[in-house]
């Protein structure tokens, strides 16, 4: 493959830096939550298709500073359409997205401007179902409820403080996600606002021809999601793939880059 060339894509005060390889139409590749452009490398080494691959950083990973505020999965979308009206030159792009950049492509589709930006879509290990939850889910969040609940009855001024200070203790500390964890700053919020947003109901609006491609054994986004996003979309097609989990295009590399090639290759159009 060839060295990949380095771009940017001013977005507001924020500067996306992509990568770019390979010619032909475009082909945009979205990463999942705690990933970055750099994941999609030993897939588009493998696929042999003439595309131009684009593969951008979110704001907030990889190279790409947060955003200025703490954005929602709508404004992640907003950015996405943006990006893609830029490399598409007022033509719909293909895009390849996984985890958390599938949960993006699914709120763009939904909208009026989805089909003007976005042709065919691939989605592997797409976030965004309501997961079934274990019991200890529960006992986490209402816990963390009752811990909340005697600073939510103080004025403003107390009750900021009081919960700052709840939110560096050790119990507090020890009920939150691996992810939330990690994180800090406004990436925290952002974290929060996309994990308890569920988009079932945008489903039903999406028109576009959609291939989900699922590792079999992805524990992050469980194959009953990906049958879940199957049964909704009316333009989806689920592909499984044995011997692989969430990161199904790395675990199964070759594979998974034949399934990409068959699906966006001119004739299958």
């Amino acid at each position: 493959m060839p060295q990949p060339e380095r771009h940017f894509f001013t977005y507001g005060s924020l500067q996306i830096p992509y990568l770019q390889v390979g010619s032909g139409a475009p082909l945009v590749f979205f990463h999942g939550w705690g990933a970055s452009k750099e994941s999609f490398l030993p897939l588009v080494a493998a696929l042999r298709l003439e595309r131009t691959c684009i593969l951008p950083d979110f704001p907030g990973f990889g190279e790409a500073a947060p955003p200025p505020e703490a954005w929602n999965v709508d404004a992640y979308a907003d950015l996405a359409a943006a990006l893609l009206r830029h490399v598409g030159n007022g033509a719909p792009v293909d895009a390849l997205a996984h985890s958390f950049g599938g949960r993006v492509l699914i709120k763009l589709m939904a909208r009026a401007e989805g089909t003007s930006v976005l042709g065919q879509v691939l989605i592997t290990g797409g976030a965004g179902m309501k997961p079934r939850r274990k019991p200890m889910f529960y006992v986490r969040k209402y816990t963390a409820k009752l811990l909340k609940a005697p600073f939510m009855v103080l004025p403003s001024a107390l009750r900021e403080p009081g919960l700052a200070r709840l939110r560096k203790t050790a119990l507090w500390k020890s009920l939150g996600a691996g992810d939330y964890k990690s994180l800090d700053g406004v990436m925290r919020e952002v974290f929060v606002k996309t994990v308890s947003e569920f988009l079932e109901p945008c489903l039903p609006r999406i028109p576009h021809a959609v291939l989900l491609v699922w590792g079999e054994n992805d524990d992050a986004t469980p194959l009953y999601q990906a049958e879940r996003l199957r049964d909704g979309l009316a333009g989806a097609a689920l592909v499984t793939i044995p011997a692989a989990g969430h990161y199904a295009f790395l675990d199964q590399t070759q594979r998974f880059a034949r399934i990409a090639e068959a699906y966006f290759a001119p004739q299958s159009r």
